[in-house]
């Protein structure tokens, strides 16, 4: 008797419209860029991910194998191929795990605000490729960010104040476009040390759109004067300066800044815009004002977006949004004629909601999209720095009546790890461990990876799948039976 359970259905990557598109057009795609780049095929590390993907969520490749420890209930999970590019499903679940650890573990239970800054185009391009510039651009605007604060501390007659921050590097745009940009969270107020040596959080009040602007100024003026005195210039004496992208992959360079400026760098309609689909698609895009939000030459700062302490539940759904995958499944939609419908969350100022792609042309956004290897796009500073002597007791910190009543329990540490089940559990109130067939439990009975035991499982579960879903044989009564003499 089935026991009534939230019913788990593994995912079928095969079936999707994004595994499809890749495993029918992946071929074609490397051998127009090699083409197009007069043989020079693209990075390693691209064409890697992508044939890793067409081994995430495939039984073929490896899977886990769960058994009910009451029915003998058997389920299969496959191997994800932990790709940091553009698969969702391994994406998601980086998202869902990451937002757990800062909640669980890093983020102290004070008001946080998120700061997102953008970038021009031709900035973006060189830290797209070269991420030690990035973490210095970067740099600039955190400690902007967080002299600002102490600024506004000294002013409400607080000394040596801490503030803090985290930042996720996010690559792309909503429309899969390479869009190198920063979502910071900053404490909303700053960590200071009373007479007893105890760290207090002080709030401070919320920035306005003065103070925005001001401190957009500042970050512009500094990030030129740090490209200026590496080498880098916007000026036309930039262009005749060794392009690091190029030098390392024509096609990626040329990918990349098809992907920047919203255009498609191969096929019959390459130098072309993305096809838009919408009221008004055609004309100009509108930039959108709104409070606490400024724009200066290119560079683009908005701050309106706050998070109180007690809400911890909304800081984990904004940090899912900090550290979500570029692309989602359900809003891939394939049309008649091949190509790839993308459905944008939210319409675009010029009332564009929708992106037709070619398949090449969806190929090789997700190839711009991927980042480099070894990379880290999660960084902190100030009081949450590795190295500040602050960081232990400003992740500590948990407000005033918490700190009382529990102050002779100890919690526990968060797991550096969180399991499968768990994030499941967490984000989707699913119970995928349940038995559906008894309520039980499944419990992991091994790794299968060698392919002589994975053809081996895999025939017989299909062998058993055709069994159980024939009809019963028809029943012959005695008196039906013929009598032979």
């Amino acid at each position: 008797m089935a026991h009534d359970v939230v019913a788990y259905r593994p995912r079928a990557a095969e079936h999707t419209v994004l595994y499809r598109v890749i495993e029918e057009h992946l071929e074609t795609f490397l051998d127009a860029a090699a083409h197009h780049a007069d043989g020079q095929r693209l990075p390693s590390f691209v064409e890697r991910e992508f044939r890793e993907f067409l081994t995430c969520g495939a039984p073929e490749h490896g899977f886990a194998r769960l058994r009910c420890e009451h029915c003998s209930l058997e389920r299969l999970v496959p191997f994800s191929c932990k790709g940091r590019g553009f698969c969702p499903s391994c994406g998601g679940r980086r998202m869902t795990e990451g937002a757990a650890r800062l909640v669980d573990g890093i983020l102290p239970h004070v008001p946080v605000r998120q700061w997102v800054l953008s970038v021009p185009h031709r900035l973006r391009y060189l830290i797209a490729w070269d991420h030690a510039l990035c973490r210095r651009v970067l740099a600039v605007s955190t400690r902007a960010l967080l002299s600002f604060q102490h600024r506004r501390a000294r002013q409400a007659g607080l000394r040596d104040a801490h503030g803090g921050c985290v930042t996720a590097i996010q690559r792309f745009g909503s429309g899969l476009n390479l869009n190198v940009h920063f979502h910071t969270l900053v404490f909303d107020g700053v960590f200071v040390q009373d007479q007893s040596e105890a760290v207090r959080f002080r709030p401070l009040p919320p920035p306005t759109a003065d103070e925005v602007g001001r401190l957009l100024a500042t970050i512009y003026t500094r990030t030129c004067r740090l490209l200026r005195r590496i080498g880098f210039d916007d000026t036309a004496s930039d262009l005749s300066r060794p392009d690091p992208v190029a030098e390392e992959s024509v096609m990626l360079a040329g990918l990349s800044t098809a992907s920047i400026q919203g255009r498609i760098a191969l096929g019959s309609r390459a130098g072309a815009r993305v096809l838009r689909v919408g009221p008004g698609a055609e004309g100009a895009l509108v930039l959108s004002g709104g409070p606490r939000h400024a724009h200066i030459a290119g560079f683009d700062l908005h701050a309106n977006v706050a998070v109180p302490a007690a809400d911890r539940g909304r800081l984990e759904q904004l940090c899912r949004y900090l550290l979500r995958p570029a692309v989602a499944q359900t809003r891939l939609r394939r049309v008649g004629d091949g190509r790839i419908l993308l459905t944008l969350k939210t319409a675009w100022g010029d009332g564009t909601r929708h992106l037709l792609f070619e398949p090449l042309a969806l190929l090789e956004k997700l190839a711009a999209l991927t980042p480099r290897p070894r990379i880290n796009l999660i960084l902190y500073h100030g009081g949450l720095a590795p190295h500040s002597r602050w960081r232990a007791r400003v992740m500590a910190h948990a407000p005033e009546p918490m700190a009382v009543e529990h102050a002779t329990t100890a919690s526990a540490p968060p797991p550096r790890h969180y399991a499968w089940a768990h994030l499941m559990r967490r984000a989707f109130d699913i119970d995928v461990l349940a038995c559906p067939r008894c309520g039980g439990r499944l419990r992991l009975v091994g790794l299968i990876e060698d392919p002589a035991a994975i053809r081996a499982i895999l025939a017989e579960r299909e062998m058993r799948e055709t069994l159980e879903g024939r009809a019963p044989p028809h029943l012959v009564t005695p008196a039906a039976v013929p009598i032979l003499n």
